[in-house]
């Protein structure tokens, strides 16, 4: 008599967790943060509520794993619709910053400007400020880590002369990084490649006559 094989515990916990990411994204673009509950996140993925409070302290902590888990499976389609063998981990290095930096820009307009990421994204900057823990965790786990690949790439440019060897860094990345996020967030002005073009310009070369 053959032997039953026993449940595989890790798939299934991967599949309930999958699930429930997938959960918490489509509800908090459905009904908003505020409305995004616990209860509302285990019934959509078929799980009960303390398999999500096992897991995570808060729904707020639930949808920043769901956004970082979004954020990775984009960086694998972008890189296998690049050719790439493995997910790109940094800018592209192709000598020209310019052009770096600009490929880059227009990938995040487009994620930007996507509702899968605008509302989860949107929600997440918004609680962070009033959830300190929370804030904390999207610097450390999303926002800081992207800030890093301009880090590397700048610092890759002044070794090769194409940045001043003063210039820090730090304060250069947010000549458009800031501008675009402020955009973004205050709804102040279209996002589009253009106007991430132009902040790529601005900041490499100025705006006083040359």
């Amino acid at each position: 008599m053959a032997q039953k094989t026993a449940p595989d515990s890790t798939r299934r916990s991967e599949r309930s967790r999958r699930a429930i990411y997938d959960a918490a994204l489509e509800l908090v673009g459905e009904v908003g943060y505020g409305k995004m509950t616990i209860e509302a996140i285990a019934a959509r993925a078929g799980v009960g509520k303390q398999t999500i409070y096992r897991w995570w302290p808060s729904k707020g902590a639930v949808l920043l794993d769901a956004f970082l888990d979004l954020a990775e499976q984009a960086n694998i389609q972008l890189s296998e619709k690049a050719g790439l063998d493995e997910p790109a981990q940094d800018i592209p290095d192709t000598g020209d910053l310019e052009a770096d930096l600009k490929y880059v820009l227009r990938a995040t307009v487009d994620e930007m400007t996507d509702p899968k990421f605008d509302a989860p994204a949107r929600a997440l900057a918004a609680e962070g400020v009033v959830n300190e823990q929370l804030g904390a965790d999207f610097v450390e786990k999303l926002l800081e880590p992207q800030l890093q690949h301009y880090v590397r790439r700048l610092r890759a440019g002044q070794e090769r002369g194409e940045v001043a060897p003063h210039v820090d860094v730090r304060i250069a990345l947010e000549l458009w990084t800031g501008p675009l996020a402020q955009r973004w967030m205050q709804r102040t002005g279209p996002l589009s490649h253009a106007y991430a073009d132009r902040l790529v310009e601005y900041a490499l070369y100025g705006i006083t006559p040359r």
